[in-house]
């Protein structure tokens, strides 16, 4: 395998490459760039993080969990590449030594990348462009105020122009990289026992943590026909490549409860390489993502070469680390209807931002004239995948929209899950909170309640 991407403005051309190495580790021990630094090396405290750039914009990625083939055809720019080749420095850099923005040092190389690509696509939600990078050290005032001060300076020139390489070295196709979902489909039917690499948020740490031998890989970052969102007056169409950046764009306007989720569930960094359809195939019993899409009904496209079929999402799942897809079958493709916003979606999670859900609860129900006549509500963390409540569901069709029907619904969540007990929570709580987020919902959706249920706001 042969690849080729720009490192801080040079050409790089890497030949006979192991295809788990990581970008980070190619920085520190290949080209001694050790600004870049280790931290967790699983993509959660965001010292690693570089800007990495393509036709389609620029991102800020965790280059600890970053297999070096994702990076074909790109342009990485690292704490080094920050500055200019003469020693001029960004304004973000300027800004963060005028106003402290760094005690030890460790974090502020990957604080800095996060906030050179956030300056690039015109950011201004410093909060949550930061969320993914941590910072033992100054309590983060003084680097959101560097923020500030940096954002109204214009783009330097050496970042606004950064090239990509050359579209004949860079498109070449190599085994391992396909270039269009027809292409992938006939690489992964003839080999089946290969594993796909979307955005290698949770793959890469089977490297990084778990040190194991991944076997053949293929790398789908080059399906460019797996990026596209299609949007009518029906429903709306994700390609399995699109990334949950893009996904949270796209439905925040639409259901906002979805969106605000989608940014709590995760960084920056891991927002915008990871993928809906790698977070689905990925089949996690605490993923907040599909139970989301199975309370609006989504439909999974998957594909076996030239076969095709349409499941309902929640179908997919069929048991702990057990999914509906056949040897050689990828997630092309996830749609949901078109609909009114019902939807509400609850975290339930020790930190607020990028942890692992103890409870998520996702409640789609419609209303008419006071009866409900459609209930879809799906639960993750209270089961070995993410599930219905049918029984829920049963005890709430037909039944008029009150508190009192809410009450007498509730207990049938003891015969939809049987939770387990771990770190993060145990089953009986797990239970009890899942029943206060239906109580939350009603209130949520009652006009007369006239109480935000926001966790962010504190009312007397």
């Amino acid at each position: 395998m042969t690849i080729t991407f720009h490192l801080n403005g040079e050409e790089v051309v890497l030949k006979d490459l192991d295809p788990a190495a990581t970008l980070l580790d190619f920085l520190r021990e290949e080209r001694g760039l050790t600004g870049t630094k280790e931290g967790c090396n699983e993509g959660d405290c965001g010292a690693c993080t570089v800007m990495v750039s393509d036709k389609a914009g620029s991102k800020p990625l965790n280059s600890c969990i970053l297999f070096l083939p994702q990076l074909n055809g790109k342009s990485i720019r690292t704490v080094e590449g920050a500055s200019d080749a003469d020693g001029t420095l960004h304004p973000v850099q300027e800004a963060m030594i005028s106003h402290h923005g760094s005690q030890c040092g460790f974090c502020t190389p990957g604080f800095v990348m996060s906030m050179v690509t956030a300056h690039k696509n015109g950011a201004s939600d410093h909060d949550v462009q930061l969320a993914g990078n941590l910072c033992r050290c100054t309590g983060y005032a003084p680097i959101i105020r560097a923020a500030e001060a940096a954002a109204t300076a214009p783009v330097p020139q050496w970042i606004a122009s950064d090239p990509l390489p050359a579209t004949e070295a860079a498109a070449a196709p190599a085994d391992m990289l396909p270039h269009s979902a027809e292409a992938l489909a006939a690489l992964y039917l003839a080999n089946p026992e290969a594993r796909l690499v979307a955005g290698a948020t949770d793959l890469g740490l089977w490297v990084t943590k778990g040190l194991r031998e991944l076997g053949q890989m293929i790398f789908l970052d080059g399906c460019e026909d797996l990026k596209q969102i299609e949007i009518n007056d029906s429903e709306i169409r994700f390609g399995a490549m699109v990334d949950m950046n893009r996904v949270r764009d796209t439905l925040t306007p639409l259901h906002p409860s979805y969106g605000e989720m989608i940014r709590r569930f995760a960084s920056q960094q891991v927002r915008a390489a990871a993928t809906i359809g790698g977070n689905i195939a990925n089949g996690s019993p605490i993923g907040d993502n599909p139970p989301a899409l199975i309370a609006l009904g989504a439909q999974l496209h998957l594909r076996q070469g030239d076969n095709r079929r349409t499941i309902a999402i929640e179908d997919f799942f069929i048991d702990y680390g057990k999914q509906d897809r056949r040897p050689g079958e990828f997630v092309e493709a996830v749609s949901l209807p078109r609909q009114p916003d019902r939807l509400r979606v609850y975290k339930l999670s020790k930190r607020f931002d990028q942890d692992i859900s103890a409870v998520l609860g996702a409640f789609n129900i419609t209303v008419e004239d006071g009866q409900v006549t459609v209930a879809r509500i799906a639960f993750g963390g209270l089961a070995g995948t993410p599930k219905r409540a049918a029984h829920l569901e049963a005890a709430l069709i037909g039944q008029n929209w009150s508190a009192a029907t809410i009450a007498a619904a509730a207990p049938a969540l003891d015969r939809d899950f049987t939770p387990l007990s771990d770190m993060r929570a145990s089953a009986e709580y797990r239970l009890e909170t899942a029943r206060s987020m239906l109580s939350r919902y009603f209130n949520d959706l009652s006009a007369a309640s006239g109480v935000s249920q926001s966790v962010l706001e504190v009312q007397l």
